[in-house]
């Protein structure tokens, strides 16, 4: 790695200690360091959320399966493919045999059962399990026989999440039925040295049964202040930057840095959206034609360009195209006229003005952004129709609220934790109670929008059951039953990034949009 200067090195050390990272010695040479932006609450597989802490489990911990950049279904902790029988309602996984949890204990089939067990008891996403497992079987050491309620061609992708990540038994054993935050025992490539909200160290596991890393270590660092972290990377302190970590025109200066051979770029597959959550049960957004004619006053393409120079690409649609096997997005296309039309039969623009409350995530740049142009659209096509209200909330508020109702329209998003449409559609649309177009329980709620429509859920569900083309157009259908409500509009899509030194080889991003940690290394 190539040497900095001293006076790099501690004006780095006071960036990062003016924005409470704690101060540290000049770091190892011989390690790579990693940023990006925000606290990693809680190293917890059954509690992970953010892609922040979903990256460093990725790199901690294996899952059963991974899908590699091709999209294809690889073994990691199995031994070899899913074989499915009993009409596809019993999965039997063969695991490996030479894998070992950091603690030293063995990986084994009762080890897998374990975690999975805890996970459906614990887990705050066990919703992405829901009640497809019926139970849990170790027949044998390295044998592991899943029982389904019902046939679920969405497994196998689902056996691809962060989520399921096995952790050790013996370090676990305090802990079946509560979270262990602070720590981390599982058989990844690295294990964990020295972890904070702020900072994590990691050295390889010298017994990990896979391919070593190509590097001596990490050291990762999460920062809220985008001009730190984009100062560190210029300076050269920073290895590698992942892109969710910085504000739009930084992104944009970066880019035309890589453009000059100053940086590399790497890109991963596209599968975060943002989108607007509109609360459907209350005045005034309980009028499905208010709703209908939000979604047509959007105009996305110069949101896009205001808000991110066109770096995230429009979206029509919950499903990320890349997943949607060419189908046409739903969701209309910006219309003002058809807008005006809408609010009329609703009442407005007749003297009569709508005033909402929209609501964007203080510490999430984009939103900000996102929510002034947006704003500002209006003003200009539909003054006397409607008019947002701008209420700004940190995120976690946001979270710890959302299914309270709290917001009658909030901008968020969402990364899915295995590429699958369905992991798109189930957070928002699943719902266990209803009563007409009100979702009383389940995720629906939780996601905000209290919204459903009789023969939502059946339709979701009859998609598990499906193989192929005729799941993905049932799953299309459900997409289109949302658009037809109009509960969540979809606003853009986030290609995932990292730059890099150019002492660095290429970064490298897996089938799920994570960053490949173990296979960073300095050419130097």
């Amino acid at each position: 790695m190539v040497r900095r200067s001293g006076w790099r090195a501690a004006a780095l050390l006071a960036a990062l200690c003016v924005t409470q990272l704690a101060c540290q010695p000049p770091r190892d040479r011989q390690r790579l360091t990693v940023a990006s932006a925000g606290r990693i609450v809680s190293l917890d597989p059954a509690q992970a959320s953010t892609t922040g802490t979903l990256q460093l489990l990725s790199a901690l911990g294996d899952t059963l399966y991974q899908r590699d950049a091709a999209g294809r279904l690889t073994p990691q902790l199995a031994a070899s493919q899913p074989q499915l029988s009993d009409g596809g309602r019993t999965v039997t996984i063969p695991l490996r045999r030479d894998v070992r949890f950091h603690d030293g204990s063995r990986f084994d089939a009762a080890a897998m059962a374990f975690s999975l067990r805890r996970f459906l008891r614990i887990g705050t996403q066990s919703y992405v399990v829901g009640d497809r497992i019926d139970a849990i079987e170790t027949p044998e050491p390295f044998l592991l026989r899943l029982r389904l309620s019902r046939p679920s061609s969405s497994l196998e992708s689902l056996l691809t999440s962060p989520y399921l990540t096995p952790v050790s038994p013996k370090a676990y054993a305090s802990y079946r039925d509560r979270f262990l935050n602070d720590r981390f025992v599982g058989t990844g490539p690295y294990r964990l040295v020295r972890f904070s909200s702020t900072q994590q160290r990691l050295s390889p596991f010298a017994d990990y049964w896979g391919e070593a890393p190509s590097n001596q270590g990490l050291d990762l660092i999460n920062l809220s202040n985008s001009t730190a972290l984009f100062g560190a990377l210029r300076s050269g302190e920073v290895d590698v930057l992942l892109s969710d970590s910085i504000d739009e025109d930084q992104r944009l200066a970066l880019d035309r840095r890589a453009a000059k051979g100053l940086l590399l770029q790497s890109s991963g597959p596209a599968l975060n959206i943002g989108y607007i959550t509109l609360l459907s049960n209350a005045p005034p957004l309980q009028n499905r034609l208010v709703r209908l004619a939000l979604a047509h006053s959007l105009n996305r393409p110069l949101i896009s360009r205001r808000v991110s120079h066109d770096q995230r690409r429009p979206l029509r649609s919950l499903i990320p195209p890349n997943l949607r096997g060419g189908a046409s997005e739903p969701w209309p296309r910006y219309a003002p006229t058809q807008a005006r039309q809408l609010f009329r039969q609703a009442g407005y623009c007749e003297g009569t003005r709508l005033t909402l409350p929209f609501t964007y995530r203080t510490n999430v740049p984009s939103d900000r952004l996102m929510a002034l142009t947006w704003q500002a659209q209006l003003a200009r096509d539909l003054p006397d129709c409607v008019h947002l209200k701008l209420e700004g909330v940190e995120s976690t508020t946001v979270y710890r609220q959302l299914g309270e109702g709290a917001f009658k329209a909030v901008m968020l998003d969402w990364g899915a934790t295995y590429p699958d449409p369905e992991a798109f559609l189930v957070p928002m649309l699943s719902c266990s109670r209803s009563r007409g177009d009100v979702c009383e329980a389940g995720e629906a709620v939780s996601s905000g929008s209290f919204w459903t429509t009789p023969g939502l859920e059946p339709a979701l569900r009859h998609s598990d059951s499906l193989q192929g083309q005729a799941r993905l157009r049932q799953l299309n259908r459900v997409d289109a039953m949302a658009a037809a409500g109009a509960a969540y509009l979809p606003v853009w899509l986030v290609t995932p990034k990292a730059w890099a030194q150019t002492h660095m080889a290429s970064p490298r991003f897996d089938g799920s949009g994570l960053l490949d940690l173990a296979r960073l290394r300095s050419q130097h």
